[in-house]
């Protein structure tokens, strides 16, 4: 079942504004189509592959440029399918925050495989993560 496009950010905005990520509008989405960085919707609605990639790009977007972003989409094509990217990003961001909040003390090593697409999605959560967690910190002080 597909989302249409204000259902798509009120459903993102509802898990990454609390921790911190900028709002996603409707018409950044539109732009992120209309610049080829994500497919179309399908008869005005988005389905899972779509609103995964935007995920990615909320929390991507605070560290890389768009340009970046759509590269890394055309790495991980060529080595992983939407799900098992998908599944790993979050994954590797949930692993990451826990750890840098204090809540774990060390950082899991996630899946057999080693590519240049995990690689360098590790490096954005790291960078997102910590990126979070200060402007986090810093709004605690107010």
């Amino acid at each position: 079942m597909g989302l249409y496009l204000e259902q798509v950010t009120k459903y993102i905005n509802g898990f990454l504004v609390p921790i911190g990520c900028a709002e996603i509008t409707s018409s950044m989405v539109s732009n992120y189509v209309k610049k080829r960085v994500i497919e179309p919707p399908v008869k005005k609605q988005y389905y899972a592959d779509q609103i995964g990639y935007l995920f990615f790009i909320s929390i991507a977007k605070n560290v890389l440029s768009m340009k970046n972003i759509s590269d890394m989409f055309i790495i991980q094509k060529k080595t992983y399918d939407s799900a098992t990217a998908y599944n790993y990003f979050c994954s590797e961001f949930e692993n990451m925050l826990w750890h840098i909040c204090g809540l774990k003390d060390t950082v899991d090593t996630l899946g057999i495989t080693d590519t240049k697409a995990k690689t360098i999605c590790r490096s954005v959560v790291i960078s997102a993560s910590h990126m979070l967690f200060t402007i986090n910190c810093f709004e605690s002080l107010n």
